[in-house]
C-alpha cells in the first residue's frame, strides 16, 4: 500500500513529466509544478531540493522504462527486437508522459545533451550490433539504418502523433524485413540500396545500460 509521502512524490513527478512532455522547459516552473501536482512548495522541497532535482527524477525513470524495452524487444532474434523496439517506443511515446519528458531531459534534469534520446540510441545501435555478432549476422550498417529510423519515429511524433502508432512500423517494416533477408546492410549497399553509414549519434559514448 502507497504511503501518501509516497503519492505526493509520485504526483510530483508525474506533473513535471506532463508539463515537460509537450511544452517547453518554461512551463516546467515551480509554480506550475506545484499547482498541476495539487501540492504546495513546502511538499515539493520535502522530496526535493529543487524542480531540477525533481526533473533528474523524472528522467530515471523514463531511463529504466526505455531500459526495459530494450532488454525485452533483445530476448528476441534482431530483426524481430528491432520490430518489437520500436512498436513499443512509439507505443511508450504516444501513451506515457514519463517516457515523452525523459527524451527531452539530461541525466541532471537540464535540458542540455546528451539527452535520454541521444543515450537511448546509442544504447539501441550498441544492442544491435551485439545481437548481430552473436548471430554472426553482418547488421552494423544496419545498425545506423536503426538508428535514424528510431530518432524519425520519436521526433515526428512530437508534430504527427500518428507516427507513433504501431501501423506506422508495420508498413515500413518490409523493406527493413528485406535488408535483414537478403543477409545484411553490406548486401543492400553493394546493390546501390543503402547509403553510407551515418555517424554515432550525439553522446555517441554510448552509456551501457543500467
Amino acid at each position: 500500500m502507497q504511503t501518501r509521502s509516497h503519492r505526493t512524490r509520485q504526483a510530483l513527478v508525474r506533473a513535471m513529466a506532463e508539463l515537460v512532455a509537450d511544452g517547453p522547459p518554461s512551463d516546467a516552473g515551480l509554480v506550475n509544478v506545484c499547482q498541476k501536482a495539487g501540492v504546495s512548495r513546502g511538499a515539493l522541497y520535502h522530496h526535493f531540493a529543487s524542480t531540477a532535482m525533481l526533473a533528474a527524477a523524472v528522467y530515471e525513470e523514463a531511463h529504466d522504462r526505455i531500459v526495459a524495452l530494450i532488454d525485452e524487444a533483445f530476448s528476441r532474434e534482431p530483426a524481430e527486437a528491432l520490430r518489437t523496439f520500436l512498436v513499443t517506443l512509439g507505443e511508450s511515446l504516444r501513451t506515457d508522459p514519463i517516457v515523452r519528458a525523459g527524451m527531452k531531459l539530461a541525466g541532471d534534469g537540464t535540458f542540455q545533451s546528451p539527452r535520454l534520446r541521444d543515450q537511448m540510441l546509442a544504447m539501441l545501435h550498441e544492442r544491435l550490433v551485439l545481437a548481430g555478432r552473436r548471430a554472426a549476422f553482418p547488421v552494423e550498417d544496419l545498425a545506423d539504418l536503426v538508428v535514424l529510423l528510431a530518432a524519425g519515429v520519436e521526433s515526428l511524433g512530437r508534430s504527427d502523433p500518428k507516427w507513433w502508432e504501431g501501423r506506422s512500423v508495420d508498413r515500413l517494416w518490409p523493406m527493413l524485413q528485406a535488408l535483414f533477408d537478403s543477409g545484411g546492410a553490406g548486401d543492400a549497399r553493394a546493390a546501390g540500396r543503402v547509403g553510407p553509414s551515418v555517424p554515432s549519434p550525439a553522446g555517441s559514448e554510448r552509456p551501457s545500460v543500467r
